[in-house]
């Protein structure tokens, strides 16, 4: 019995000393962020762009956002084809460890590097927030057991001479040799491109192994568990892996998902830990299992800075440091990291919650909204409102998007059309839809007025046939790994594309 608890014997002093970091760095976080910003800079000086820029003369925040503005990718472009070609010190001193190419929502492929100094931070990070929760809450002993990570695959391919993969996949090849031995799945099964075989095979390694922890997005996480149900014959996760302690999410908003993933589970002693991770920097993870907000990852590589959403856009937009924010405000995300992206938009959308510490929500995409006539609907509203009708009804749901439909024919009222997968369908559907029309109209005023004024009726709803959204992304080659169901769309392209693959269901 004490052999198979040495391992969280040995990191129990690891575990604390991670968590007094993580609560010192809590209290420190807007001096933190000074010194992200002079030292990035001060390394970057004489690189083209720095040159280019004048970041030698830069001292202060005010001096930077003189000498660096605002910008989209695009507005890098030309120096990350620089860059590819193989030339040093373009963005960052020296060349790039990794490139890792990700499809753009405006740009189409984007390219972003991740250099020697900025990779440590994405896996340390990730490490942080389960050490510090684990310590927290008296789960060291999960490092006891196997630990599973839904991830790209670790192949790498090459973008210019540069290894290039999925921020996943990549993060396995950094991974310390004392983790490799309790992580899940093997780099075998871990190669595996097709999805749905990669789970099959997922699950039946797992159902042999004592795994206590599942880190993924949680619809390919729910995916895995549905399979490994199957596979074993079980009726309950728990039955199969009785020692699980903890969920690792994050990528996806879990609400939708989190019902059915506790229906899978069949426990409720099982902790949940959120994290914010993206491709240009750890954002931050969850640091209270009884808060729905996460603690800003300050002191990770990351200078943010962050912009009124009502001012995304403009040409000389308010940016304000950590320090200058304000409380219940959507800010979008300006990052400066210690890989060459510089005043970089990522395309979130987040407001703060807490000062004390510097806490925050994701409220969605930049670019994931409906203001086809004026009302600006973002993905926290929808989402908000659904899960309120969800919590009084008893249907539940596998997945949704919501586009306008603006035209929808001689003396028809435009409307928003909301594509729902129900897992169990509304007694009355009817009375769904309504309900869920007054929600949105609490969510949003300027919905609100439009319904009230007329302009637009109320929404309705198509329901997707079971397994409809996970066909559509199998048949568009979009299953597994990081793909993400775009929930709110300002155009119908996304929910075209979806109704032709559902068709080709129901009609083979």
């Amino acid at each position: 019995m004490l052999l198979t608890k040495i391992k969280s014997r040995l990191l129990l002093p690891y575990g604390k000393y991670i968590h007094a970091i993580v609560e010192r760095d809590k209290e420190g976080a807007t001096t933190l962020q000074k010194k992200w910003l002079q030292k990035n800079v001060s390394f970057a000086c004489d690189t083209r762009f720095g040159r280019d820029h004048s970041l030698s003369k830069v001292k202060t925040y005010q001096d930077y956002k003189q000498a660096v503005p605002v910008r989209e990718y695009e507005d890098l472009r030309p120096y990350i084809e620089n860059m590819l070609t193989g030339e040093s010190d373009v963005l960052w001193p020296g060349r790039p460890k990794y490139v890792i190419g990700t499809s753009g929502t405006t740009s189409g492929i984007k390219y972003i590097p991740l250099s020697r100094e900025s990779m440590p931070y994405h896996f340390n990070s990730a490490r942080n927030a389960s050490f510090h929760y684990c310590y927290k809450y008296g789960m060291m002993d999960m490092f006891d057991g196997k630990l599973l990570f839904m991830s790209g695959s670790p192949i790498l391919g090459k973008i210019g001479s540069y290894p290039s993969g999925r921020l996943s996949g990549i993060v396995n090849h950094e991974i310390p040799s004392w983790l490799k031995k309790s992580q899940l799945p093997s780099y075998e099964i871990n190669c595996i491109e097709d999805w749905r075989k990669k789970v099959y095979a997922i699950a039946e390694e797992a159902i042999k192994k004592d795994v206590r922890m599942i880190s993924g997005i949680p619809p390919w996480m729910m995916m895995f568990l549905e399979e490994t149900l199957q596979v074993s014959g079980k009726k309950s996760i728990i039955d199969i892996f009785p020692n699980l302690r903890m969920i690792v999410h994050g990528g996806v908003d879990i609400t939708p998902y989190r019902k059915r993933l506790k229906q899978l589970i069949g426990s409720n002693q099982v902790k949940w830990l959120e994290t914010y991770p993206s491709t240009e920097g750890f954002i931050g993870f969850q640091d209270d299992e009884d808060r729905d907000d996460l603690l800003l990852n300050a002191n990770a590589g990351v200078f943010y800075e962050f912009i009124p959403v009502n001012q995304v856009g403009s040409d000389q937009p308010d940016r304000f440091s950590l320090g200058e924010i304000e409380l219940n405000i959507p800010y979008a995300i300006v990052l400066s990291n210690n890989a060459g992206l510089w005043c970089s938009m990522i395309g979130d959308i987040v407001r703060f919650t807490s000062k004390d510490p510097y806490r925050l929500q994701i409220m969605g995409r930049v670019t994931h909204f409906i203001s086809a006539f004026g009302e600006h609907v973002i993905g926290q509203e929808v989402d908000q409102a659904l899960q309120s009708v969800l919590a009084h009804s008893q249907a539940e749901i596998v997945e949704y998007s919501v586009a306008p439909c603006v035209d929808p024919g001689i003396g028809i009222k435009p409307y928003h059309e909301w594509f729902i997968e129900f897992s169990k369908s509304p007694i009355d559907m009817k009375v769904f839809s309504k309900t869920l029309d007054m929600e949105m109209k609490k969510a949003n005023f300027h919905y609100r007025e439009l319904i009230d004024g007329g302009v637009i009726q109320p929404l309705k709803i198509t329901s997707i046939p079971v397994g409809g959204f996970r066909a559509f992304y199998e048949e568009s080659g979009k299953l597994g790994g990081q793909n993400k169901v775009v929930r709110v769309s300002n155009d119908r392209t996304y929910v075209h594309a979806l109704q032709d693959s559902v068709q080709a269901i129901i009609q083979p």
